[in-house]
């Protein structure tokens, strides 16, 4: 019954007529459901396996608004059924299910083409919204934990809801201008007929290439999207990945004043980044 529900849907939103070995599904699905005085077997299983997939489909949609004002309706659509198909849910939540969305762009390119670039770069931080509110959070280290240990040994951890985006377009921007408009195509539902049309066919315009290092975080249960300096980046990606505090403002190579990697550290203590290495 399983394996009948989850199946993906066939064109017109339909359970699909034919089972995996070929026989009619009608008859596959009459072997565990019965009819009743309204709906045949194959009718009442169709009912919930349209309900899983427009459940999957809206959850989504939800998660992916950028990338869905960037592609349009049609072709969102379409990368949605084909990435489901391809990467079904396979968690107890939702929460789970755009988890391999970049990995599948980068995979399989046709569906976000020509755009494939910029898809990229938002599937990368729209997912990195959903870490930054789910992750942990570790104790803070403290100015006097950095004394306690030789700079040379000393590794430092990043913490887990922070992530590390370099990115090739503007999307904190760009997605925040969505948001913004579909806002107002909300808020526009209840108002005037040219209120509605106005909200309904304003776009926001698709970000022009600019490379960008932004931090996606979390500060008292409120999440964030923080533009990075080049240097200041690579020393995180350091300690992100295990070296020494040393070798970490190594990375961020020559040019670097102490003075400026002081004012990085304070600022990363205060916004809690910073944690001792599990």
């Amino acid at each position: 019954m399983h394996r009948a529900l989850v199946r993906p849907l066939a064109p017109g939103n339909r359970m699909q007529s034919r089972w995996t070995d070929g026989r009619p599904m009608a008859d596959v699905v009459a072997e565990f459901i019965k009819p009743n005085d309204r709906l045949t077997a194959f009718d009442r299983l169709e009912i919930y396996n349209r309900m899983y997939w427009f459940r999957l489909i809206d959850s989504f949609y939800e998660d992916n608004p950028g990338l869905r004002a960037a592609l349009g309706d049609r072709k969102f659509n379409q990368l949605a059924i084909a990435y489901l198909t391809k990467h079904p849910s396979r968690s107890f939540t939702l929460r789970n299910l755009c988890g391999q969305l970049e990995t599948f762009i980068r995979r399989e390119p046709r569906w976000t083409a020509p755009h494939t670039a910029l898809a990229l770069d938002i599937a990368r931080f729209e997912w990195a919204q959903t870490v930054t509110f789910d992750e942990a959070m570790r104790p803070v280290l403290t100015a006097a934990d950095f004394g306690r240990t030789d700079p040379s040994r000393l590794r430092l951890g990043l913490q887990p809801h922070v992530t590390l985006l370099a990115l090739q377009h503007p999307v904190d921007t760009y997605v925040i201008a969505v948001k913004k408009r579909d806002s107002l195509r909300s808020e526009a539902s209840n108002a005037t007929t040219s209120a509605r049309h106005a909200a309904r066919t304003r776009k926001v315009a698709r970000p022009r290439r600019e490379r960008l290092w932004l931090a996606v975080h979390r500060v008292e249960n409120r999440m964030y999207y923080k533009r990075l300096e080049a240097p200041a980046f690579k020393i995180l990606v350091a300690l992100r990945d295990g070296q020494p505090l040393v070798r970490a403002v190594a990375a961020a190579g020559r040019g670097v004043t102490p003075a400026q990697v002081q004012d990085w550290f304070a600022l990363w203590m205060q916004l809690g980044w910073i944690c001792r290495r599990k």
